[in-house]
């Protein structure tokens, strides 16, 4: 895998989570992830002010091979999306975990970061699959 940081957290369903000073998180999908889907196309993003339950899809992306889902890693509620992918869904491809970033969410309560994958843990998971 080519670009994977440290210092955030991951889940299973290949995002990454960083946990923002204010409480909400930021959330995108990994460069993994960005690799299996392709060039990305079109990014559909949630509406800021609606709510996900943890796990529920919330933003779907298309790319030249599939369409897929990425999913909140935590109950809240959308306070900010990136509206750059609007006109430049590509730079989920080119910056996955800067300019690329899809969305922040609130917690509804307390997150334990501990709930998610590190690097390394995520690093087995995908060379697993």
């Amino acid at each position: 895998m080519s670009n994977l940081p440290t210092g955030l957290k991951y889940t299973q369903t290949h995002e990454w989570v960083q946990q923002n000073e204010d409480g909400r998180l930021t959330i995108g999908i990994t460069d993994h992830a960005q690799e299996l889907l392709g060039d990305l196309v079109f990014v559909e993003l949630p509406q800021e002010g609606q709510t996900y339950a943890a796990e529920e899809g919330c933003v779907v992306m298309e790319s030249v091979k599939a369409a897929s889902d990425v999913y909140a890693p935590v109950s809240g509620e959308i306070t900010d999306i990136n509206p750059a992918l609007e006109n430049a869904p590509e730079l989920v491809n080119t910056d996955p975990y800067g300019e690329g970033w899809l969305f922040k969410i609130k917690p509804d309560g307390e997150v334990d970061m501990d709930q998610f994958l590190d690097a390394d843990a995520y690093q087995a998971q995908a060379d697993s699959e």
